[in-house]
């Protein structure tokens, strides 16, 4: 076995790629400039040796190979060390493709949101089958406690995302992954730090369209307008298309508005209703998407989907972290405006008329550069409240989008300014739904602690 490096460790995909490494029987460290639960959790009990920074003298004399992340670029000096030594060095995404996937039926879970939930849900409706799938999420998947494993089955699930590879290899991730069945869940503008416009996006999208066998299964928002300009750019595999609306393969219709109960219909025919802890329109076809994918590896949709009224989801998917003082606190790993919009329409769905105050950290380089700007304030229009973290780095007007925003909405420089602020806003009965695909400086934990010491007294 070897010893490996991986830079950038921290990350989603990086940590899963360090906990397959390590199940494989290879001894792993990493490195990384922000650590933080729940990945740093999952890592640390694994066994995986983590140190903080970049520095060149991270990365032990003696490893074998160093697995670079896409977040790292020439000029980062762990980067250059590892070019100056002539190390050997891979890619996340091609370290996958060449140590786990060969042998397997992979089934890729692409898209601009929801790629994580949904590549949870076909993992999970895949055990509950008996298949014993292996996978690598994006995120800590309540119900199997890990990012990712090898598993015993002849399935992987893997999120496949079009982010690139790697600062030697600027193809979207998801064309290493060879898939026999990919998910195309929706297709946005997004990762305005690398995609000029929407036709680069789609370009990336038809290179996976590319590599499905036509012995495979494409699996397809049937609604999405620019998922079918990808296909119409040419496609070679049978596709099934999901979603609400009459005519395609796969629907779904809804039993409650917030999402929680929805029937499943099959060509025409209704095959069963779904209960499940889960809200929203998003996730019912999150789990539609699922089910196909996995109807197409021959597991049957009616045998697995009463499985679905115990699924636990990923941990930061609108996971409530706890209640004081009659105030429900959530963490939500939001990035992208239509998944703001779609979350909270499915929390308001279910909490009526209760408050809903959402604290937002505009993290992500397309949310930084401006990129949403103008979507951002209409996304957040079912909140009652809004508090942005405005760190000196964004460099876009947010006076101009809270001025947009329907409800109260403010800023605060720092993280402890937002928590003052969240504990002089908020009263009994009120949702507060914290949003960042980062850290957010612990924030949520913080503020819910503050909390369970009691309300600040009105003067």
């Amino acid at each position: 076995m070897s010893k490996l490096h991986i830079l950038g460790v921290a990350g989603t995909f990086m940590g899963g790629v360090a906990a397959l490494a390590r199940e494989m029987g290879h001894q792993v460290e990493g490195s990384d400039q922000a650590i933080y639960p729940p990945m740093s959790t999952q890592l640390e009990t694994l066994g995986i040796d983590l140190r903080q920074g970049y520095d060149a003298g991270n990365i032990s004399v003696d490893c074998d190979e160093v697995i670079i992340g896409n977040a790292l670029s020439r000029g980062n000096p762990a980067v250059e060390a590892v070019l100056d030594a002539g190390r050997r060095y891979n890619s996340g995404a091609q370290w996958l493709c060449e140590q786990v996937l060969p042998g397997r039926d992979t089934l890729a879970v692409a898209g601009t949101h929801g790629k994580t939930t949904t590549t949870t849900i076909l993992a999970f409706l895949l055990q509950a089958a008996g298949r014993e799938p292996g996978f690598l999420i994006g995120g800590v998947a309540e119900d199997f406690g890990v990012s990712a494993r090898l598993g015993s089955g002849r399935e992987f699930v893997v999120e496949a995302d079009e982010y690139d590879t790697a600062f030697f290899d600027k193809r979207s991730k998801f064309v290493h992954y060879r898939p026999r069945v990919a998910i195309l869940n929706n297709l946005e503008y997004d990762h305005a730090d690398i995609f000029p416009d929407i036709a680069a996006i789609q370009r990336q999208f038809h290179h996976l369209v590319r590599t499905v066998p036509g012995s495979g299964r494409l699996i397809v928002n049937g609604e999405d307008a620019r998922l079918r300009e990808v296909l119409e750019m040419g496609c070679w595999t049978p596709v099934e298309r999901f979603g609400f609306a009459d005519g395609l393969e796969w629907q779904a219709r809804l039993l409650h508005e917030d999402g929680s109960a929805f029937a499943v219909i099959r060509e025409g025919r209704e095959l069963g209703q779904v209960q499940w802890p889960l809200l929203g329109r998003h996730n019912v076809l999150n789990a539609l998407a699922a089910l196909a994918a996995a109807h197409a590896v021959g597991v049957q949709p009616i045998a697995v989907m009463p499985a679905l009224a115990v699924f636990r989801s990923v941990k930061r998917r609108l996971e409530v972290i706890g209640e004081a003082n009659d105030i429900t606190v959530y963490d939500d790993f939001a990035h992208h405006p239509t998944a703001i919009q779609t979350t909270l329409q499915g929390l308001r769905a279910r909490v009526g008329e209760g408050r809903i105050v959402v604290a937002m950290e505009p993290r992500s380089n397309s949310m930084r550069l401006g990129a949403h700007a103008d979507a951002l304030a209409p996304s957040l229009a079912l909140a009652d409240e809004v508090l942005f973290l405005h760190r000196p780095e964004l460099s876009w007007d947010a006076a101009r989008v809270i001025a947009d925003v329907r409800g109260k909405a403010r800023t605060a420089a720092d993280a402890d300014g937002l928590i003052a602020g969240l504990l002089e806003a908020v009263r009994p009965g009120d949702h507060v739904v914290f949003m960042s695909n980062g850290g957010f400086d612990g924030a949520p934990r913080r503020f819910l602690s503050a909390l369970q010491v009691g309300l600040p007294r009105p003067l």
